[in-house]
């Protein structure tokens, strides 16, 4: 294979990831008159807020190097709820120790695109693929938990 080095292929090597998320704001309605916040302003507040968190809240196996949120926000209509929603976008460029700690992030609801920049290949064992497999599983019953919360209050 042309272009590979040995280097590309070890797979004790940090893994360089530029990840898309798309955090959704919803519009709040005010009270009375007065208040409310738009859309836009909305998911503006929780992009803020998800910077936040992520700049400040290590996360183990992942050392972030950059936040960038020049991306505009974007609007769409929802089907279901026939209401107008909001997306701020944020790429985040990480290095991750494993591939299996990048899970955590396209495992989320705001995850739209991952794109690994490097190593160009990597090799994994089967110890390495059966942790990978098992930390997607943990993952989603951690989702199916909280959708579970989210929409079944008691």
């Amino acid at each position: 294979m042309a272009g590979f080095q040995p280097e590309d292929i070890a797979p004790d090597r940090d893994i360089k990831a530029r990840i898309r998320l798309d955090v959704k704001g919803l519009a709040k309605p005010g009270r009375f008159f007065f208040g409310g916040k738009t859309t836009d302003r909305v998911a503006e507040e929780a992009r803020e807020q998800q910077v936040t968190l992520l700049r400040n809240i290590p996360v183990q196996g992942i050392r972030i190097e950059n936040i960038d949120v020049g991306m505009d926000i974007y609007t769409v209509l929802d089907d279901l709820n026939n209401q107008e929603v909001a997306y701020a976008p944020l790429i985040l460029e990480v290095v991750a120790d494993t591939v299996e700690d990048l899970v955590r992030f396209v495992a989320r609801e705001d995850f739209r695109k991952i794109e690994v920049l490097s190593p160009a290949a990597l090799t994994l064992h089967r110890y390495d693929l059966e942790r990978l497999i098992f930390r997607i599983a943990e993952e989603l019953k951690n989702y199916r938990a909280q959708l579970d919360r989210k929409y079944n209050v008691r």
